[in-house]
């Protein structure tokens, strides 16, 4: 194989109650990435569209994750990487993670696949990194994987890929008002109490039943959050408005989208997550910022390859 182009899905992270150690993989929002061999040994990012981003490797997502990869395979070839970026930065659904998980899938490819998915997200956590400060696996995980993707532990790292119920859509409105990962991580406290810990340990316990036994009713239940939420949930505007819409639409449950600024709802069927953007749609038709919304059943298989 000389070229591939591939689809590299956008995702939700932390799913309320799984901060840092759960994410879902969306199915109708990605980048397209083109890699190629090349005579001249080494990556090299030729070209992104969609996005002023550096093409220099070291401050590039996708350059840092995809080097790491190459040093370790050490193919006795290069690479060549071009980037059409169609998630947005900063919008809270993966954007870093599709470009890492897509720079270390391609690497893959073109080396043979000497590497299983679940073996690249290594490479795919140290790009993301760069943007967060913290090589966390709840993006890129189910970006490669596809559906659920549970961190049991990040030292050794340990992955679990979990189906999504097979009626299960997710609807995300993208304020398009840009909040880092960063910046976003500095308003958490370091320390929760007891109580805290007791509460959200029941609920991811319960969501990751609920995916098993497809018992929406839990998997509702158990969309809270007790640490994150509460801190970061100021920072979005209309927020308990547009849960309180999906609510009042039958929705499952909701929360922020990772970082945020996007807002995320669960619901079981098309029907539903649709009510539930037309709801959403209203609550910000006279905002003074613009907004995305979009409504994806659950990728099941992640990164995808492209004719």
């Amino acid at each position: 194989m000389k070229e591939i182009k591939i689809y590299s899905p956008a995702t939700i992270a932390n799913v309320s109650c799984g901060f840092d150690v759960l994410g879902l993989c969306l199915d109708n929002v990605g980048d397209e990435m083109i890699f190629r061999q090349s005579a001249e040994r080494g990556l090299r990012i030729v070209e992104i569209t969609g996005a002023d981003l550096p093409l220099a490797l070291e401050k590039n997502v996708a350059g840092v994750a995809g080097q790491a990869l190459m040093e370790h395979l050490n193919p006795d070839f290069g690479i060549e990487m071009t980037i059409h970026k169609k998630i947005k930065a900063g919008s809270g659904i993966g954007s870093s993670a599709a470009s890492a998980a897509g720079a270390v899938y391609g690497i893959n490819a073109l080396c043979g696949y000497p590497l299983s998915k679940k073996e690249l997200i290594y490479y795919a956590m140290q790009g993301e990194a760069l943007v967060s400060g913290a090589a966390h696996a709840d993006n890129v995980a189910p970006a490669l994987l596809g559906g659920f993707a549970f961190i049991r532990s990040y030292d050794p790292l340990d992955i679990v890929s979990i189906k999504a119920p097979e009626q299960l859509y997710a609807t995300v409105i993208h304020p398009q008002i840009e909040l880092k990962t960063i910046d976003s991580r500095s308003v958490l406290k370091q320390t929760v109490t007891l109580k805290q810990a007791i509460t959200q340990c029941g609920n991811l316990g319960g969501l990751i039943s609920a995916l098993y036994t497809s018992d929406y009713d839990l998997l509702g239940r158990c969309l809270h959050d007790e640490f994150v939420e509460p801190k970061r949930s100021v920072l979005i505007p209309n927020f308990k408005e547009l849960k309180d819409v999906a609510a009042k639409c039958g929705a499952l449950g909701g929360g922020i989208s990772g970082a945020g600024p996007s807002v995320f709802v669960l619901s079981k069927g098309k029907e539903v997550a649709e009510c539930v953007a037309q709801a959403m749609k209203a609550i910000v038709a006279n905002v003074d910022y613009a907004c995305d919304i979009h409504v994806s059943p659950i990728n099941q298989t992640g990164i995808r390859e492209l004719i």
